[in-house]
């Protein structure tokens, strides 16, 4: 038996996680004067790119190492279980949406608000509206993150039984979809309104299965590619797209009559410069540790914690940012009042991550022994969560990975 306590976490994804969502805050609050120094004023891809990276490279070890002949069916229930909590925290997200909306409208008279994010539909047709809801059709703007990611779940059991036979297979099908859907312009309906998701699975899978892919070729036992002019070339495609952002040069045609899913800047299909430039920046970073080790923490460090626990401190922020909109409509916007919505928002999201870590530790405790001397009989029944970890390609850890 291996008695071997397991290794320190490796808290650098964790802390990579952490500011993609301090980032994804501060962009669902527009307008704001902090939002010009977000990833998004820097180059093609913004936080969303970088947090699907992420989630692929956390599926690896929940996941993809552990899809093998005797759990696969395990494995599959468990990802269509994640899944279907995403489900509920969208529906979660959207409601909580609807209800600080309406309230604003109603309680200061401002009906306008009733028109934002895709919201008029729900008033002027509401039944088609609640069945899109329901069936992830109709998505209000900002709340369309979870609802493309538990339809990545929904297909992940399928890329990794193609993985089992080949890695490489698995990332070609992968590619093969984000083309075709790029080119035919394919995904889901919007139901009730024209066209299809903000966020099309069917693009953005391709993304997330790169990073699962390189991961597990990793933990199998290979290496990423180490070429100094393959590093040359991502650190060259960075200070390109930092420069084209920053002149800018968002005029200049350069499709050479391709299709735009592969010249384009099209978020909903992930046209090619968004999806590199996210593919270049976590190359970068994997292959230089002088830049990934500025992200390696201590557990306890507040931004540790907060990657820890993704989910609930992104559903947070969500909620944060509504609020915040909402609010900013009917009072206005002001440099002041915003620097302290963003800071109260970041700061209500790392007192929610404290307190989940404080509640685990208080129900994990074991009891003492009572006065007596008598040891305790039993020690507290266990809550059944596996604890998180933070599988990465340039990182070990032996723990469950704390998923979006």
């Amino acid at each position: 038996m291996d008695i071997r306590p397991p290794s320190p976490r490796d808290t650098r994804l964790d802390v990579i996680r952490a500011v993609a969502l301090i980032t994804i805050f501060i962009n669902h609050v527009p307008g704001n004067p902090l939002e010009a120094l977000t990833s998004k004023n820097f180059g093609f891809s913004d936080a969303a790119e970088a947090f699907v990276l992420i989630s692929g490279i956390s599926a690896a070890l929940a996941y993809g190492m552990k899809f093998e002949p005797a759990a696969a069916l395990v494995t599959t229930l468990k990802a269509w279980r994640r899944a279907g909590v995403l489900y509920l925290a969208h529906l979660g997200t959207t409601m909580a949406t609807l209800g600080i909306f309406a309230f604003f409208a109603l309680h200061y008279q401002a009906p306008g608000l009733l028109e934002k994010i895709n919201i008029a539909p729900v008033v002027d047709d509401t039944a088609r509206a609640l069945v899109g809801l329901a069936t992830l059709g109709h998505q209000l703007g900002y709340n369309n993150i979870l609802s493309m990611y538990a339809a990545v779940l929904l297909m992940l059991p399928a890329l990794l039984l193609i993985g089992r036979l080949s890695l490489r297979l698995m990332v070609a099908v992968s590619g093969t979809v984000w083309l075709l859907a790029g080119l035919y312009r394919i995904g889901p309906s919007a139901y009730p309104n024209e066209g299809i998701w903000f966020l099309n699975p069917l693009s953005w899978q391709f993304l997330f299965v790169i990073g699962l892919a390189a991961t597990m070729h990793v933990r199998r036992g290979g290496r990423l590619p180490g070429s100094p002019l393959l590093l040359g070339a991502a650190a060259s495609y960075l200070l390109l797209s930092l420069a084209w952002v920053q002149i800018p040069l968002w005029g200049v045609d350069m499709s050479f009559g391709l299709p735009r899913v592969l010249t384009g800047f099209d978020k909903t299909y992930l046209s090619a410069p968004r999806l590199l430039h996210v593919l270049a920046a976590g190359y970068v970073i994997a292959m230089l540790p002088q830049i990934s080790e500025l992200a390696r923490r201590a557990p306890g460090n507040a931004l540790a914690m907060m990657g820890r626990h993704a989910l609930p401190v992104f559903v947070a922020g969500t909620i944060l940012s509504m609020v915040a909109q909402a609010w900013r409509h009917v009072h206005g916007s002001f440099f002041a009042t915003d620097i302290i919505i963003i800071a109260g928002g970041i700061g209500l999201q790392l007192a929610l991550a404290h307190y989940i870590e404080w509640y685990r530790r208080l129900a994990t405790r074991k009891p003492t022994a009572p006065d007596s001397g008598r040891p305790a009989t039993a020690p507290l029944p266990s809550t059944g969560r596996q604890p998180a970890g933070s599988p990465e390609v340039f990182a070990r850890s032996t723990t469950e990975p704390g998923r979006m």
